[in-house]
């Protein structure tokens, strides 16, 4: 079901072409291009600019994506408006798919070439919209969870795409498909059992040459979701009594069941002590649309890095070397002392022993 909404929404113009960034301010939440970001991303009878948003049957109803709690096997209808700002009637291509989080944690769903086997496949919508120039098109989609769904978060999203060409690095014609989106969170009812660890841990002392500057310590490790459901990352690097944040205050972090989110953390300012113990704390977070979250207790996990402190093992090797040096100097001078006066002594027991001679 397809029904048209007149009033004029106050979101930003994007193009197409535009990096993702820009077209955050209009669709909340964006699924990025999949195709290469230096073809051109519009249709072919002209540029096409477009955005898609959360709504109910009325129009965008301010959600920056869906997010529902479902039972097994129910069922849940919502919308999507998709904003035709170009000049000229577009044909929009509409699809549902799996969504996950890439490593720098932004949102994505499968390409389009790629089967969704999870909550990609719950949601059902039509194939495609046309929406006049100006206008807004609502259109409706349903959330049906299979009946052995496992509790827990799912993840999906929707997008509104348009196909166009343009040429790859070597000038052949290739296919463009340009999308725009949101997410479609869905949290199966049942038994939720939030969990994280942290593994793979590394360290790596990066050492100043300069003997009187302390060095850098490098921790590497993975995060991973090993509950049901989608958690906030939050934590604390510790050693040599500094601490560093990770990930940092402004790019928070998400992770799904299952996923794992490599991070490095460089400490400055560690002296070389032999063993510098490195302490890692985890504050996950169970994220809930509403209600009260399940709680998830902090974690720590311990490591020990190797700092030799080697410019200064040098400056210590150089000192001594210096100074014995100085002593064998030292000891060779006075044996040619004591060999000069046992010379002198000689000669005067040779002229005391002449003049004795009758």
């Amino acid at each position: 079901m397809i029904h048209r909404a007149s009033s004029a929404l106050r979101a930003s113009v994007l193009r197409a072409s535009a990096l993702t960034a820009a077209i955050a301010a209009i669709a909340g939440v964006v699924l990025p291009l999949q195709l290469s970001a230096g073809a051109a991303a519009a249709a072919d009878d002209g540029s096409v600019t477009w955005s898609v948003q959360p709504a109910d049957e009325n129009g965008p109803d301010g959600r920056p994506w869906i997010e529902q709690t479902l039972d097994p096997g129910e069922s849940a209808q919502e919308h999507l408006a998709v904003r035709n700002f170009s000049d000229h009637d577009v044909t929009f291509r509409l699809t549902a798919a799996d969504g996950y989080f890439n490593e720098n944690g932004r949102f994505n769903i499968l390409p389009a070439g790629q089967e969704s086997t999870a909550a990609g496949r719950w949601i059902q919508l039509p194939e495609s919209v046309t929406v006049a120039a100006g206008e807004t098109a609502v259109v409706a989609l349903m959330i049906r969870v299979p009946d052995d769904a496992e509790p827990g978060d799912h993840a999906a999203g929707v997008a509104a795409s348009i196909s166009s060409t343009g040429a790859d690095d070597a000038g052949a014609t290739v296919g463009v498909e340009s999308r725009v989106g949101f997410r479609v969170m869905t949290r199966v009812t049942g038994e939720l059992s939030p969990s994280a660890v942290v593994d793979k841990i590394e360290t790596a002392y990066l050492t100043a040459w300069n003997p009187v500057a302390p060095g850098r310590l490098r921790v590497e490790f993975d995060v991973v979701n090993t509950g049901n459901t989608r958690l906030r990352i939050a934590g604390v690097v510790t050693a040599d009594g500094r601490q560093v944040d990770f990930p940092p205050q402004d790019e928070p972090q998400e992770l799904l069941s299952g996923d794992a989110r490599h991070f490095t953390v460089e400490i400055d300012g560690v002296w070389p002590q032999f063993v510098v113990p490195v302490a890692i704390d985890l504050e996950p977070e169970v994220i809930v649309v509403s209600g009260e979250a399940p709680t998830l207790a902090a974690m720590r996990a311990d490591a020990t890095a190797w700092a030799m402190p080697w410019p200064q093992l040098l400056v210590v090797l150089g000192v001594g070397m210096l100074a014995a040096a100085l002593v064998w100097r030292r000891g060779r001078s006075r044996g040619r002392l004591d060999a000069l006066l046992e010379e002198a002594r000689e000669a005067g027991r040779r002229e005391v022993a002449e003049s004795r001679l009758p």
